[in-house]
């Protein structure tokens, strides 16, 4: 399978964003523009099924609709999104909640207006025949990648289920060396995605002991844009939101062209792209409002950011807490509601 979406969270992006926001300066700002022009500005987002409906909104229309102009641009590297941030080279990014935390703690001053989807069955953890519940994981060997999404994942299961991480054995390792492991019986357990959920079952007694399905709304994928972005161009973050609604919806109505769509702008093929898109639950109007719901104690934006904050400054990659309600703006997802 070609490239699948880069989890990891390389712990050099602290030093990065440092270097980039004394370099503010040098950075690319929009051009200043006529206001019958569509509002240009670029978003940058790695291989990933999950931010394929930005170019069915572009193919569509969705975008010029709403007078603008995005750029995608690809960055399979993480340790480049706070430093293209913070240089203003890209104005918008598309990435998962837990790690924009990290970047907006260190200075990115980036803010969530709009989620774009949540894993749903595509990540998960396997294990071993004996392991039943997550308590059976005490004492068990289990391979995971620390500086990614997936430990902030297995660290909620834990919380869930009052698992002491203490007790168990973890070996680190990049979530596909987790999963080829686990196949080839040297590991209790694996921290991992597909295709390695699938094929768990390939190692006698193998299973997915608890999926992403079961826990909504902790792996999400949302747009991030600068505050001087959203400052000078509320109308054209708004028209965002609005046309990413609006392919979200297209891409139910017509899954057959807009895996085709998907697949011509991420290289990838159709099959590729509807398998990946199996294990990922698209988020467009309805499921914005209630994500952006502030009155939900539980699977909302500002739930999943105060455990984010909560988590990483527990295991000392944040100095101090970031509060939800200093990232979450959530007046765009609200507009593009009414």
């Amino acid at each position: 399978m070609k490239l699948l979406r880069n989890r990891r969270l390389t712990f050099t992006v602290l030093l990065v964003s440092i270097l980039a926001l004394l370099m503010g300066g040098c950075g690319t700002q929009p051009a200043a523009q006529d206001e019958n022009e569509p509002v240009k500005f670029k978003i940058g987002h790695c291989t990933w099924v999950g931010y394929g409906p930005l170019y069915i909104a572009q193919e569509k229309g969705f975008f010029a609709k709403y007078n603008i102009e995005p750029e995608m641009v690809i960055i399979e590297d993480e340790s480049q999104y706070a430093a293209a941030l913070a240089a203003n080279r890209i104005q918008a990014l598309g990435n998962v909640v837990d790690r924009d935390v990290i970047h907006y703690a260190n200075g990115v001053d980036a803010k969530f207006v709009c989620a774009m989807d949540q894993s749903y069955g595509g990540d998960g953890i396997i294990a071993s025949g004996d392991i039943k519940t997550v308590k059976d994981l005490e004492g068990k060997t289990v391979g995971l990648d620390k500086a990614s999404t997936s430990y902030f994942f297995f660290l909620a299961v834990l919380d869930k289920y009052g698992v002491d991480e203490s007790k168990i054995n973890i070996q680190e390792m990049t979530a596909g060396d987790a999963g080829a492991a686990f196949v080839a019986g040297k590991l209790d357990a694996a921290v991992a995605w597909e295709p390695w959920l699938t094929q768990a079952n390939q190692r006698e007694g193998g299973h997915v002991l608890i999926s992403s399905r079961d826990f909504p709304g902790y792996i999400v994928d949302v747009i991030s844009v600068r505050q001087d972005f959203i400052d000078q161009h509320p109308e054209a973050v708004l028209g965002l939101v609005k046309a990413w609604n609006e392919a979200v919806d297209y891409y139910k109505t017509n899954p057959d062209e807009g895996n085709q769509i998907m697949a011509k702008a991420l290289s990838l093929s159709e099959q590729e792209i509807a398998d990946m898109a199996k294990g990922v639950q698209f988020m467009g109007t309805e499921e914005n409002k209630s994500f952006f719901d502030e009155t939900k104690a539980t699977d909302s934006i500002y739930y999943i950011t105060e455990l984010a904050s909560q988590f990483w400054t527990e295991k000392g990659v944040l100095k101090e807490k970031v509060e939800p309600a200093e990232i979450v703006v959530p007046r765009f997802v609200q507009e593009a509601a009414q």
